[in-house]
């Protein structure tokens, strides 16, 4: 029986996935994820306790997630120089943002809590955001000269991640065709965004500091 009941929660947990992912929390109801998990319509109280905390369920799913990508990031660089440790970020990052598999609700998820942040998204600033950004800092502090803290840095870390986030959103239709044939090529925009971001990250240390 307790079997039974995990692989019910599993169900609506990776159905309210999808749903919320798609069309975020308001839009979507109880009654339609049950329905989707082939779950009782008491099953969300049941095993989560309501709505709000299945997407906290959901968002602490999508976390341990990230932390993984994390992980494999600096494995990826582990003994490199900063160089390959940024290309290896970059790649793995990049790799994962931008993939079509079973995973591919947390980027659609994210973006949504980006542009409406939940009480939950303070979880992923703790465990996904911070550590990400403290990796990166030293990465960059390390290419640019600079101490890990410097507003240059900082703003270099936001930058990355932005093009990152950027090349991973769907095209639109109406591009040229040359252009789609471009980002649609992942290890073109690796490359690129790697070398783009490591050649201004060398050019920081001449700039001037922003207070």
């Amino acid at each position: 029986m307790a079997s039974d009941d995990q692989a019910t929660r599993k169900r609506i947990l990776d159905h309210a996935a999808a749903l919320f992912a798609e069309r975020g929390f308001e839009k979507v109801t109880v009654r339609e994820i049950c329905r989707g998990a082939r779950a009782n319509v008491a099953a969300v109280n049941y095993h989560f306790g309501g709505k709000r905390p299945l997407y906290v369920a959901v968002v602490k799913m999508a976390i341990e997630i990230m932390r993984e990508t994390n992980e494999l990031s600096v494995e990826a660089g582990r003994g490199a120089s900063p160089d390959d440790q940024l290309r290896a970020y970059v790649r793995v990052f990049l790799t994962r943002l931008m993939s079509t598999g079973r995973n591919s609700w947390i980027h659609k998820l994210m973006t949504r809590e980006l542009e409406s942040p939940s009480d939950a998204f303070d979880l992923v600033i703790r465990d996904v955001i911070e550590p990400r950004h403290k990796y990166l800092s030293a990465i960059i502090g390390a290419i640019s000269g600079l101490p890990a803290d410097d507003s240059r840095v900082i703003l270099a870390g936001v930058s990355l991640q932005a093009q990152c986030l950027l090349f991973a959103r769907p095209m639109p239709r109406k591009v040229p065709s040359a252009w789609r044939t471009v980002v649609e090529d992942t290890d073109g925009i690796v490359s690129h965004v790697a070398e783009f971001s490591i050649a201004g990250m060398r050019a920081l240390k001449a700039g001037k500091r922003r207070r």
